[in-house]
């Protein structure tokens, strides 16, 4: 079969590329220079993505509805508390990367500068921003008083902010099947409920207290 009579998958571009990144230790310079290593048409990978940079970002979100796509099989999830669902899916997604560790690792080195991470974590964001949101919203719906509604906005913003902290966090963990970074999950979504649950800080001291012995032990 010729490489042009070939059915080109955006998951199979999405694994090549990561083969090719971890076995040269860099991103292909070119689409052309990428496709040609891999015997595809350029044509095919433009109908899944419309450049390097592109296809960077879609892993990402590739990340993201793999691990959406695992939690939603759990028959159990929708009757889940909001707490529940947020821990199931950072639990989830983890588990993911850490399938994935080796590109993951090599995706954060290579971007090197914030800005550069922020910008391939681009539809990432999106996507548990909405998440989040979704859950507040769908919380806010069983509420009656406007007082003790939550700021949907403010949560996905917080739920954001507490994924780049994991995310760091579990780059760095070195123990074993990272267990760190589970327990840092279970207290940082406990944390951020509790912050908008207006219960006693006892749990967010917890938390700080575990960050402190965490970084700088």
């Amino acid at each position: 079969m010729s490489a042009k009579a070939k059915k080109i998958s955006r998951e199979s571009i999405v694994t090549m590329f990561m083969d090719y990144v971890l076995e040269h230790e860099e991103v292909p310079k070119t689409v052309y220079k990428f496709c040609k290593i891999n015997s595809i048409q350029e044509s095919d990978f433009y109908l899944h993505f419309g450049s390097i940079s592109t296809l960077q970002k879609g892993i990402w979100t590739t990340f993201f509805d793999n691990a959406s796509s695992v939690m939603m099989k759990n028959k159990e999830y929708q009757d889940f508390s909001n707490r529940d669902k947020l821990l199931t899916f950072f639990y989830t997604f983890f588990e993911v990367l850490t399938l994935n560790r080796s590109y993951v690792l090599f995706s954060m080195e290579q971007s090197g500068s914030t800005l550069k991470n922020m910008e391939q974590l681009k539809g990432l964001r999106k996507g548990i921003k909405e998440f989040s949101k979704g859950l507040i919203e769908a919380g806010n719906e069983n509420k009656n008083i406007k007082i003790t509604k939550h700021n949907p906005q403010l949560f996905s913003e917080g739920a954001w902010l507490q994924f780049m902290f994991l995310l760091n966090f579990w780059k760095s963990d070195d123990s074993a099947g990272f267990e760190k970074t589970d327990i840092a999950i279970e207290k940082s979504v406990n944390t951020i409920f509790d912050v908008f649950d207006n219960t006693p800080l006892e749990n967010i001291l917890d938390f700080g207290k575990f960050l402190y012995k965490e970084t700088f032990a």
